[in-house]
């Protein structure tokens, strides 16, 4: 099994998890964060000031997924979650070794 971290843009939120939904991703973890990198915020006004925001507000999806629909997943998350514009995100690949679900106790990929 596999944990994706995906970090998109905040209004692409609901196309990736209706794209994920459709194709049997179910569980998925959600986060707002905020981060820096190529995008490189901006500058705004606020009462007649300039202030520079350099973190902007993103969101981490996490999701994990069997091996074999690893690909999957990620082809659904980019084609979705791509703008072409510079700030789209970033998907992380992780290892998971073990799921428990904790009602259940099922074990592996029968807990995800």
């Amino acid at each position: 099994m596999k944990r994706i971290e995906a970090v998109i843009r905040p209004h692409k939120l609901d196309e990736v998890r209706e794209a994920l939904m459709e194709e049997g991703f179910r569980g998925m973890t959600i986060v707002e964060v905020k981060g820096v990198g190529r995008q490189k915020g901006h500058t705004e006004v606020y009462r007649g000031s300039e202030y520079k925001i350099d973190f902007l507000p993103k969101i981490k999806l996490e999701i994990v997924v069997p091996d074999d629909r690893l690909d999957q997943a990620i082809s659904i998350i980019v084609r979705t979650a791509r703008t072409g514009q510079v700030g789209d995100g970033k998907i992380f690949v992780l290892p998971v070794e073990e799921v428990i679900r904790v009602r259940t106790e099922e074990v592996g990929s029968e807990a995800l």
